[in-house]
């Protein structure tokens, strides 16, 4: 388990050593995940000890958002000042997530149905030869 954390920050430290070394634009922790996510798919999949860590970090995501909260919170006068971007930030991040989250489903169910009708066919045409 102690692995599975040090991978995560591992993943972390070299996202952020990426984007300053390369003056990028974005959040190291961003590039981290890719590298995480990408790392993963060359494995074909996510050892146990890592799914519980993450599982575990998931199930406490509210802690982590705390300070986003607070800040938002100490800083309402500039909301309040700046509504307009702000709404249409909020609104147009839930949409594309809501989005990108259905094409993904709609994918992966698919694929499913795939692997769930070629695995009954190919166990079916055996015995159906033999009869």
């Amino acid at each position: 388990m102690a692995l599975s954390v040090a991978a995560l920050v591992v993943f972390q430290l070299a996202g952020d050593f990426l984007v300053r070394a390369l003056n990028l634009p974005v959040p190291g922790s961003l590039v981290g995940l890719v590298g995480l996510t990408v790392a993963l798919v060359v494995l074909g999949r996510v050892p146990a000890a890592l799914g519980k860590v993450s599982g575990g970090l998931l199930r406490n995501m509210m802690l982590m958002l705390a300070p986003a909260v607070v800040g938002l919170i100490d800083n309402f006068g500039r909301v309040r000042e700046e509504w307009l971007p702000f709404l249409v930030a909020g609104v147009a991040g839930a949409v594309i997530t809501l989005g990108v989250t259905a094409v993904i489903l709609q994918h992966l169910l698919r694929r499913q149905a795939g692997q769930t009708d070629t695995g009954a066919h190919s166990e079916a045409a055996p015995t159906e030869g033999k009869a």
